[in-house]
């Protein structure tokens, strides 16, 4: 990123006290921030060293943009929507393709080979290029997207805008989410994983490992290169035990240079449903 301590403290200041967004420096702060998401020169969080880091400061100004902005009614051909975000524009010229019923709001960046079907992505998301939007699915506030990511059906991929600096639902390059998958809660899916058919992820679901001699428990975090069905186990309540759900890591997708022969590897040796 280039310099943005100024706008940055305007943001903060502003976020802390909405009565400083009378100020006309303070709300171009924020009309610029939103611009850098847009163009792809700002991102809400980005890996540093191995690690994620949240960028709270650009959810703060994403969330002061609704507040700086008024309802607009557009017409896109027969279509008409009244909102505070308009949709994103020159498509052509990023390299996007975006299939009629798709939908990306104004402040979501999408690198050059991105493909949308009649999905949804919503502001402050970023995705990777050679990675697709399947039909129905949803990319959410802020989330983070990798390269070759496929995002199958139906998939739910939920926004995380409060509180400013919680970690939003991040998808590692390589990852094959199969359809109806809900990632929700912050949830980090680190690369080349492959999520089988409707496994659902929030910041508490146990992802057990069960391919060794005794589980191993993740929370919030899906290994590299696991394969992860959906799964219950049991509890025990004061009125019976019931089965909660659960994900469980059934393998490991073999390394290649050829990434889509290892994962319609992982998707026979494991029978995963997609």
């Amino acid at each position: 990123m280039s310099d943005w301590t100024g706008a940055r403290a305007l943001i903060e200041a502003a976020f802390a006290d909405r009565t400083r967004l009378e100020d006309a420096a303070a709300r171009e702060a924020v009309l610029q921030a939103m611009a850098g998401l847009d163009r792809g020169a700002l991102r809400v969080a980005e890996k540093l060293d191995g690690e994620w880091k949240v960028n709270a400061w650009l959810m703060q100004a994403v969330n002061l943009y609704f507040g700086i902005t008024g309802m607009v009614v557009q017409d896109y051909g027969p279509f008409q929507v009244r909102d505070k975000i308009p949709l994103k524009r020159d498509l052509e010229a990023a390299g996007v393709r975006l299939v009629p019923g798709g939908v990306v709001r104004y402040g979501a960046f999408l690198e050059p080979g991105v493909v949308v079907m009649p999905g949804f992505v919503n502001v402050g998301a970023r995705v990777g290029t050679g990675s697709m939007v399947d039909t129905w699915a949803t990319v959410g506030s802020c989330a983070q997207v990798g390269r070759n990511v496929h995002i199958a059906g139906g998939v739910g991929i939920g926004g995380v805008l409060e509180p400013p600096g919680a970690r939003p639902n991040i998808v590692e390059d390589g990852v094959f989410l199969g359809s109806r998958c809900i990632l929700v809660e912050g949830v980090l899916v680190e690369e080349e994983a492959v999520l089988g058919a409707n496994v659902c992820i929030t910041a508490s679901t146990p992802i057990i490992d069960v391919t060794g001699p005794t589980e191993v428990v993740h929370k919030g975090r899906v290994p590299a290169r696991s394969v992860v069905i959906p799964g219950t186990r049991p509890k025990r309540y004061p009125a019976g035990t019931f089965q909660i759900p659960c994900a469980l890591i059934v393998g490991t997708r073999s390394a290649s240079t050829d990434k889509k022969v290892s994962l319609n590897e992982a998707l026979r040796d494991f029978e995963v449903q997609v």
